[in-house]
């Protein structure tokens, strides 16, 4: 999807009570992370299936960022184990299509990171800056 001229598109799972709150504190503190960004709620990022992140990559999104809740779910124990075997499965998927695996990335964003957000979001879109446009057909091209 990039371009010379256009920025990398980044989808952003956030879950509904831990993550994306601390991803609303990054703009009520005024901080900056990339606007080419879309963001859908779930309700734990344990939900989140490798083949969701491989159906976004393939629909036109540069990159996938799972903001987990970490140690901080409240529904599962093991959610950061869950969710982590999701995104090694996911960029599994991506390599075995000729597609860069560190176009996924997992953090653990509680509610008052804002900061954290910020610097990650940050970190990871200069990542997919450099990788540049992803190199394979698209489903449906």
């Amino acid at each position: 999807m990039t371009s010379k001229e256009s920025k990398p598109q980044v989808l952003i799972f956030a879950t509904n009570i831990i993550s994306d709150p601390g991803i609303c504190s990054a703009g009520l503190m005024h901080l900056s992370y990339p606007a080419q960004t879309t963001i859908i709620k779930v309700p734990c990022s344990s939900m989140i299936r490798p083949e969701w992140i491989l159906i976004a990559i393939e629909s036109g999104f540069d990159g996938v960022f799972i903001a987990a809740d970490g140690t901080d779910c409240p529904y599962l124990s093991d959610c950061t184990d869950r969710t982590a075997k999701h995104v090694r499965e996911a960029q599994e998927l991506l390599s075995n299509r000729g597609i860069e695996p560190d176009r996924v990335r997992m953090a653990a964003i509680c509610s008052v990171c804002g900061e954290a957000f910020s610097r990650l979001m940050n970190d990871f879109y200069s990542r997919l800056m450099k990788l540049g446009p992803i190199k394979v057909s698209y489903r449906g091209e």
